[in-house]
């Protein structure tokens, strides 16, 4: 019932907070902002760039452009080397490649190769779908959609893990399944861990099948 497994990242595949609060308050201190608020660090764990620019620009058509300017110009290194994996995320994604196809949604949008580069994922998914694909950032189901489109799976066959409330609503939106992943988000197909999820997709799929028979 389980064919594709699709991740977030921030959240999800590694702990980010440290460095979007640093991306954005580099961005913001360039523009002449103030650093992020405490809502905006709450923010910007889940939503798009260009949402947390516009959130912080309002009216000012000016400043959101600077921002998209200096957000392109900027060197991504030194946030990248700030997220924090949970285990090695390499051989772990390649054991669970072995029984399940693999693919990255993320709100996430120039940074999503770097990202990929920088931690050894090259060639583990089998689809991926991000707002640099000029789509409705989540909660839209939109991104979810396209990376369905492109692994060529049902929603019906495919989870989406997440650590959010926005990746549940994109994924109840988009029909498919959904395990939620530490505290910030509640399902009743939930994991603490990163390496709890092995574990929690047999059960889903377990579930899964007894539906079947006992319909």
């Amino acid at each position: 019932m389980i064919e594709l497994v699709i991740f977030d990242a921030d959240g999800v595949l590694f702990e980010s907070g440290e460095s979007n609060i640093a991306y954005y308050n580099a961005i913001f201190a360039a523009a002449g902002e103030p650093p992020l608020t405490p809502a905006e660090e709450i923010a910007s764990l889940s939503y798009a760039t260009t949402q947390v620019f516009r959130d912080r620009a309002g009216k000012r058509a000016a400043l959101f452009e600077l921002m998209l300017e200096l957000a392109r110009t900027l060197d991504n290194t030194p946030f990248l080397k700030m997220l924090r994996p949970p285990l090695r995320l390499r051989p772990f994604m390649l054991e669970l490649k072995n029984r399940y196809r693999l693919a990255l949604a993320t709100n996430r949008s120039a940074t999503v190769p770097a990202l990929i580069e920088h931690l050894e994922l090259g060639g583990v998914f089998d689809a991926i779908a991000s707002a640099r694909d000029k789509v409705k950032p989540k909660p839209a189901p939109d991104i979810l959609h396209l990376c369905l489109v492109r692994a060529e799976v049902p929603a019906q066959r495919a989870v989406y893990v997440g650590d959010s409330p926005i990746d549940l609503d994109a994924s109840a939106a988009a029909g498919m399944h959904f395990i939620g992943l530490g505290p910030r988000v509640m399902h009743e197909h939930q994991v603490a861990t990163l390496a709890e999820l092995p574990a929690r997709l047999d059960a889903l799929r377990a579930a899964l099948s007894q539906s079947l028979v006992s319909r």
